[in-house]
């Protein structure tokens, strides 16, 4: 007897049957490539710390992180110290660069729970750096990023990143000619008090020859971007500034 295909019944039956098969081969697909891609991901961390305390291959004006074959390996020898900084306590936690930034900001919504906070220790050339992730809202999705500083909260580099700003525009933050314009900028103002770094409209220093101004020169077109920069440099690196107090006590 000949299979009816016309009916209605068919049809169903056979979206399900698709449905189904469809699904169960994506999530084995997601299954067998979760390992690869949190290897991906780990890999890419260390790159972009590294990238931010000046571990890279820009010597030629390009923009290139360290291989991701050799990131281990040079994170393991620029990265003295991975600390983790709770509740006023420091401990060292060599998983801290693995610390969910945005689980961690959830977690803190209820009062009862303190934010871990990490901070990654480098040594270059005989000096050292400290290195914050910072993260917070773009335009259109999450951006995020890596500050490496002094003792002195002065910036020696930066590397930021974004999910999905507009092209030529707020995904520019990621672009050499803007991260470059944070290397030498004071989170502190010349009290010693933390005022950490606007990127500014209208800025009067188009050159950023001033690094006592706490100002870069914002993004043409990217206004929203570049307050969402300014906001999560703000609500996140100030919370470092008790370890850099006692750090230079």
């Amino acid at each position: 007897m000949a299979l009816n295909t016309d009916k209605n019944s068919y049809t169903i039956i056979f979206s399900i049957v698709m449905v189904v098969v469809v699904g169960s081969l994506l999530a084995f697909v997601a299954q067998v490539s979760k390992p690869t891609i949190k290897e991906n991901q780990r890999i890419e961390i260390q790159q972009n710390i590294l990238y931010a305390m000046g571990v890279n291959n820009n010597d030629d004006g390009s923009m290139e992180f360290v291989p991701a074959k050799d990131a281990g390996k040079e994170f393991s020898k620029y990265i003295t110290k991975q600390l983790v900084i709770q509740n006023g306590e420091v401990s060292e936690d060599d998983q801290a660069y693995l610390i969910d930034l945005k689980k961690e900001k959830n977690l803190a919504k209820d009062p009862g729970y303190s934010r871990r906070l990490p901070l990654f220790v480098g040594e270059k050339d005989g000096k050292t750096f400290y290195i914050a992730p910072v993260s917070g809202k773009g335009l259109w999705d999450a951006i995020w990023g890596y500050v490496a500083m002094d003792e002195n909260m002065v910036v020696q580099g930066v590397f930021f990143d974004h999910k999905g700003e507009t092209p030529g525009l707020g995904a520019n933050i990621k672009a050499r000619f803007f991260m470059d314009d944070f290397t030498g900028e004071h989170l502190l103002n010349d009290s010693g008090d933390f005022k950490s770094i606007a990127v500014a409209k209208g800025n009067a220093d188009p050159k950023n020859e001033n690094k006592t101004d706490n100002e870069v020169d914002a993004i043409a077109g990217a206004t929203i971007t570049g307050n969402g920069v300014t906001a999560m440099l703000k609500s996140d690196l100030k919370l470092y500034v008790p370890y850099f107090k006692n750090l230079n006590n």
